[in-house]
């Protein structure tokens, strides 16, 4: 498909309008509480969409507290969000593992608590029974418009057949190498179907989705919102914190060099070296934006398959003080990548869903607190994201009024 070629995305195929209100406690319209609503996972076999889906199943039913849902906080809980039991999961996938059996194998692991995926297999088999094909894989023949028909026609008949109030896809697949030409990644297959479906779209990776150029008018005419690349979990999180700590105290940072060590599908994809680049993209990004200049260093990715969901990230500081006093800050962060995540993607979802029921659309620059390469608008510093995200929740409660 060339550049210029992509057709325009179809009308949404929920059954309310995105200024319908939204599923939770909203005083205006207390039948709303029945609504259902949708999350269609790329990457839905995953062990990130494993997570989610076992957590927001556990938290839903009071086995466990929201630990990580910051929508699960006080300053959301009028902003009329769907809420947890309202979601009902599936998604694309090329891998054949079926999600009880992942997480059997995340809870042996560690990453699920022992017994969550027994307590919560009716969920999991739910969200399994719902999951389709993706592609392209290898050998299929259909063409890139053929393969976005086909995932747009599983969105709707996910929707159609759940009576859903609304439905968003979130991309947690493994990240890719960026594209070399004109042709749409898969990524951007599923970003594109998503906006033909009328669904809002997030990008929780840092592969290419809406950002390829041939999507850029569908993107901002579909009239459905769209949030960010590259979810924020682990050592971004720290540098958008520390970065900012750094220029206020007028501290001249000479080098600041990483080092992560993971395994699982997210270290296999990142020992490829153009994956690995998209994502130090994001890492790097937040320290221009934050220190005003690139300094020394890079960030090094290493492929360990022993461990698994968990990772190690090292970050090394050199920076100068008071006449020149030369010094070092230097952290470490041990964290699961999937546990990290999964609460923020339930959070993304939530705010998405409720972001269409309240007439929203185009880029939600509000969002960029999760996001290691957020909408533009957005600022890099933690502060002032959280600040931004915090203002949107109230714009939320008045029903997306500015």
């Amino acid at each position: 498909m060339s550049a210029g070629s992509f057709p325009a995305p179809s009308s949404p195929s929920s059954p309310s309008s995105p200024s319908s209100p939204s599923s939770q406690s909203s005083p205006a319209s207390p039948s709303s509480s029945n609504r259902r609503f949708g999350v269609w996972l790329i990457g839905a076999r995953g062990s990130v969409a494993t997570t989610a889906v076992a957590g927001c199943a556990a938290v839903g039913a009071g086995l466990h507290p929201p630990s990580g849902m910051v929508t699960e906080t006080e300053p959301f809980t009028a902003a009329g969000l769907p809420s947890l039991t309202s979601l009902v999961f599936g998604g694309h996938d090329t891998l054949d593992c079926p999600l009880p059996k992942r997480a059997e194998q995340l809870a042996a692991g560690g990453v699920l608590p022992h017994g969550l995926p027994g307590a919560v297999h009716g969920e999991l088999a739910a969200a399994e029974r719902e999951i389709r094909p993706g592609g392209p894989l290898p050998g299929d023949g259909r063409t890139q418009d053929e393969l976005i028909a086909a995932f747009t026609a599983d969105i709707q008949s996910f929707v159609r057949r759940h009576a859903l109030a609304g439905a968003v896809v979130v991309n947690v697949a493994s990240t890719e190498a960026p594209p070399t030409g004109d042709d749409l990644p898969a990524s951007s297959l599923y970003a594109a179907a998503a906006l033909r479906a009328g669904c809002p779209y997030i990008n929780f990776t840092p592969s290419t989705g809406l950002h390829h150029p041939s999507l850029q008018h569908a993107a901002h005419t579909a009239g459905v919102p769209f949030a960010g690349r590259d979810g924020k979990t682990g050592q971004t999180l720290l540098r958008s914190v520390l970065g900012p700590m750094f220029r206020r105290r007028a501290l001249d940072v000479r080098a600041w060099s990483g080092t992560n060590l993971l395994g699982g599908g997210d270290g296999a994809a990142l020992a490829d070296p153009a994956a690995a680049a998209a994502k130090n993209a994001g890492k790097e990004r937040v320290l221009a934006d934050t220190l005003g200049a690139v300094p020394q260093g890079e960030v090094h990715i290493d492929d360990v398959p022993a461990l698994g969901d968990w990772k190690t990230a090292w970050d090394h500081i050199a920076f100068d003080g008071f006449l020149g006093a030369r010094m070092t800050l230097q952290t470490t962060w041990q964290g699961c990548d999937s546990a990290l995540a999964a609460p923020l993607v339930l959070d993304l979802a939530r705010l998405l869903l409720r972001s269409a029921q309240s007439g929203l659309t185009g880029p939600r620059p509000e969002l960029g607190f999760y996001f290691k390469d957020p909408d533009p608008g957005a600022s890099s510093d933690l502060d002032h994201q959280y600040a931004s995200l915090l203002a949107f929740a109230d714009r939320l409660r008045r029903g997306g009024a500015a």
